[in-house]
């Protein structure tokens, strides 16, 4: 890994309008992801975590240039994507990829594992013929399938096995960037190792960097170089992955890790956890302040009155928290 920033996010904001009546006039927006910065260095993973609706998925997402409507600036290798034209976005797109959530879902089930694969390969003309035959099967064993898998439908799949499929038709085209959307949040524990084990081997070897958005922290532990965690459409913490987990600064990553299980009894009897009061704010009306005010046991008249910004503790520090009580 390197200083190079591959992805460099400023200022990016993705609100979704909220419609009523027979003329469905717009009335509200869902604040979705609300002015948020942060960049992923070159051959890193960058873990974001959060809970469920507080904006990941739309941020990895936005990244990729998958929702209109979009505002900010997402640079990549120093090109500005919102403001490439349509076919100027389609050629970039090859160096970006998704692996989707739900490995049952994101499959055609009227298409081989095959085809699936290797559709990618014919929608950017990369090959045709034997060649496109045997990138195929390359792939495949890639992603540590046989072959032979080619001709079955997603249906003859395990869970595991179909989401390799996903990842191996992420990688067909050769990417430099691939969004991981909760890649293992609907796979068994032990099929969930294998596959974070099997994304961290292509990362190394294919010279990858990975945004992997996650909910469950000790997952986002074993992968991540840097971890970022978002509340309510905002960044809240960011830093390096060691620092977050030996020293939390922010009391939402607190009462996060209070949370994480430990399989140590003696240390899990004598840990404080940390119980959140009431429930998570609607994007569509966001509390003044902090996000995380009418729910953080520390707040104070500042924290209800003035947005804390993300800011870096000491110059040279990465670690980055939006907290005046810090």
């Amino acid at each position: 890994m390197n200083d190079v920033r591959l992805i460099e996010v400023k200022n990016m904001y993705m609100y979704f309008p909220v419609t009523a009546g027979v003329l469905q006039r717009k009335v509200a927006d869902v604040k979705a992801v609300d002015n948020i910065s942060f960049y992923i260095k070159q051959g890193e993973t960058l873990g974001l975590v959060g809970e469920s609706g507080c904006g990941k998925t739309t941020t990895g997402r936005c990244i990729l240039q998958l929702w209109d409507g979009m505002k900010g600036d997402v640079y990549f290798e120093g090109v500005n994507l919102p403001k490439l034209k349509k076919e100027q976005m389609r050629r970039m797109r090859r160096n970006m990829q998704l692996i989707f959530q739900d490995p049952f879902a994101s499959l055609d089930p009227r298409m081989t594992a095959g085809e699936i694969v290797g559709e990618p390969i014919k929608v950017h003309n990369l090959a045709s013929g034997k060649e496109y035959r045997q990138q195929v099967e390359e792939l495949f064993r890639m992603v540590e399938l046989e072959p032979f898998m080619a001709d079955r439908y997603p249906h003859e799949f395990s869970g595991g096995q179909r989401q390799r499929i996903g990842i191996a038709r992420a990688l067909a085209v050769r990417p430099k960037f691939v969004v991981c959307d909760e890649p293992v949040s609907a796979l068994d524990v032990s099929i969930q190792a294998q596959i974070i084990t099997l994304l961290e081997k292509l990362r190394d070897e294919l010279g990858l960097t990975y945004l992997f958005i996650a909910h469950d922290l000790s997952v986002v532990r074993n992968i991540s170089d840097r971890v970022a965690v978002m509340y309510l459409g905002k960044i809240m913490e960011i830093t390096q992955s060691d620092e977050l987990y030996a020293n939390p600064l922010h009391p939402y990553t607190i009462a996060l890790m209070s949370a994480v299980p430990i399989p140590d009894p003696k240390v899990d009897r004598t840990r404080k956890r940390i119980i959140l009061r009431g429930d998570v704010p609607s994007p569509v009306n966001p509390p003044v302040g902090c996000r995380f005010n009418p729910r953080c046991h520390m707040a104070t008249d500042i924290c209800r009155q003035k947005e804390p910004e993300l800011r870096e503790l000491t110059p040279g520090s990465e670690h980055w928290v939006a907290c005046h009580l810090v």
